[in-house]
């Protein structure tokens, strides 16, 4: 998990009475540890899923400009995927080599923790940001305005930097001893500082978000009202669906960080009196849904508008070189039922190839406008004309185009 009271176990125990050892023998490590390495791995499965290339999308020009995200999301999936390692290595080697609490002396052990809490924090830092930038750019992108990628890369990864460092240097620094503090101010100036770095900006995304993403549903209203003049079945379902998508953004940046903030609370309220298995219970509420946070945005980021697809380099080459042998055959779509009336009843076989000019007084052409003038044009798809109606008309066509050649 990303929590400060961890990196405050980094620091030496001389004083063995000192609350954070009370804790930890009430605490299974192993357990802890474990738990910690199986959510990790979800973690990164999630988030090596969301760096995969998509395929690119046929959605038409007005509705792709909504998936520019795109570049946003690979980035905190990035962001994820190193929080995610970090926490799973730090997991192994506390269960199988080291000690979750170095010892007086145990100065390698010190380093390893505090380098290790260090990216964790960094990295968790940075998906906050990423998860903002997402959300500001929705707010941009539907007030008719471009993005600002420079400044989100500046802010997601200058920002956690700042305050990681700020934070870790006063509570290690000079001797990384943080619980052998003779008074209270000691302790409040030595360790609050990371504290507050850390959960100042976790409380902000969670209060900026929700209001960037109502404000955006509210701008997408007025983008398809005025865009298509009228707000169809199509368009409010298009709504509806992305406004669920933000509210689940939401709901799970709320679900995988509430109980960071709820622990930090209950430790600065209740330092004295500490409810021992209530922290503990939150430690491994931690151990799950931080992690997890990389699984959970694979599931919500994803296009809900349309199906992705993965795309492979391998996979595009071999359909390259396949599709110069097979150009001559028309493409079918794969979700059309092909029969003998396939060619006429649907117009996206056949009239999307080339169809040669036979210049018999235009009796080709003739009867591609016949067929093809009734074909009706409904929400992007063509509506095609019953067999009825296609075979009157090819016969019509074929009596002027006899009357033709006897003309001639």
């Amino acid at each position: 998990m990303a929590d400060p009271t961890l990196q405050t176990f980094c620091c030496h125990h001389t004083n063995r009475t000192d609350r954070a050892i009370v804790i930890m023998q009430e605490f299974n490590t192993d357990a802890y540890n474990t738990v910690c390495m199986f959510s990790s791995t979800m973690g990164m499965i999630g988030a090596i899923y969301q760096i995969l290339p998509r395929a690119d999308s046929n959605s038409s020009y007005r509705w792709r400009s909504f998936f520019r995200g795109r570049d946003i999301i690979v980035w905190l999936a990035v962001a994820d995927l190193l929080a995610s390692l970090g926490v799973f290595v730090r997991s192994v080697l506390w269960r199988n080599f080291k000690s979750i609490i170095p010892m007086e002396g145990d100065i390698s052990n010190v380093v390893f923790c505090a380098v290790l809490s260090a990216w964790i924090q960094y990295f968790y830092m940075a998906t906050w940001i990423w998860t903002l930038c997402y959300a500001v750019d929705m707010k941009l992108l539907l007030g008719d305005k471009n993005g600002r990628p420079a400044c989100y890369h500046t802010l997601a990864w200058v920002l956690p930097a700042i305050l990681t460092s700020f934070g870790l240097i006063i509570l290690y620094i000079p001797d990384a001893n943080c619980h052998n503090l003779t008074s209270l101010s000691s302790a409040i100036m030595r360790i609050l500082p990371n504290y507050f770095a850390t959960y100042v900006l976790l409380a902000v995304v969670m209060i900026v978000n929700p209001i960037l993403y109502v404000a955006s549903t509210r701008d997408l209203e007025t983008v398809v009202l005025h865009s298509m003049a009228q707000v169809t079945g199509r368009e409010r379902k298009l709504i509806q669906t992305i406004r669920i998508k933000f509210a689940l953004i939401n709901l799970v940046y709320y679900v995988c960080w509430t109980p960071n903030l709820i622990n930090g609370l209950l430790l600065w309220i209740s330092w004295f009196q500490l409810p021992i298995k209530a922290i503990i219970t939150l430690w491994y509420i931690m151990a799950v849904t931080n992690p997890l946070q990389a699984f959970f945005n694979a599931i919500v980021y994803q296009s809900w508008t349309r199906r992705e697809k993965l795309r492979f380099e391998c996979c595009q080459n071999f359909k390259s070189s396949t599709n110069i042998n097979l150009n001559a055959i028309p493409k079918i779509d794969s979700d059309v039922h092909v029969s003998e009336s396939s060619p006429l009843l649907n117009p996206r076989i056949g009239y999307e190839q080339k169809i040669p000019h036979i210049s018999i007084n235009h009796g080709s052409s003739s009867l591609l406008r016949i067929v093809t003038s009734s074909l009706h044009h409904q929400e992007g798809r063509f509506e095609a004309p019953s067999v009825k109606d296609v075979i009157s008309r090819m016969i019509i066509s074929a009596i002027l185009h006899a009357n033709s050649s006897l003309a001639c």
